[in-house]
């Protein structure tokens, strides 16, 4: 098995909340990383989803920035939220 990863970009238009991240975070461009792994057959070749991170502003630091877990449901959560004008 193979394993890569795919960087996005994810704007959010509001304060936003991911589930696990015990801080409000604040609009703007947030990078996200997906690792997956590649699983093989002999007619198919998918890739299942091991792990995401988003890069976020580190607390209390300037300029800083911390690379935190997430999971994959929890910010398209957030992206609907904020596409709701919500702040779940």
């Amino acid at each position: 098995m193979t394993i890569s990863s795919r960087r996005e970009t994810v704007t959010f238009r509001r304060p936003f909340r991911i589930r696990g991240i015990e801080r409000l975070l604040p609009a703007g461009a947030y990078e996200v990383i997906a690792d997956e792994e590649t699983i093989e057959s002999e007619t198919f070749s998918a890739y299942r989803r091991i792990a995401t991170t988003i890069i976020v502003p580190a607390v209390g630091a300037c300029d800083a920035m911390e690379v935190l877990s997430i999971g994959s449901v929890d910010l398209a959560n957030a992206q609907a939220a904020d596409a709701r004008g919500a702040n779940d």
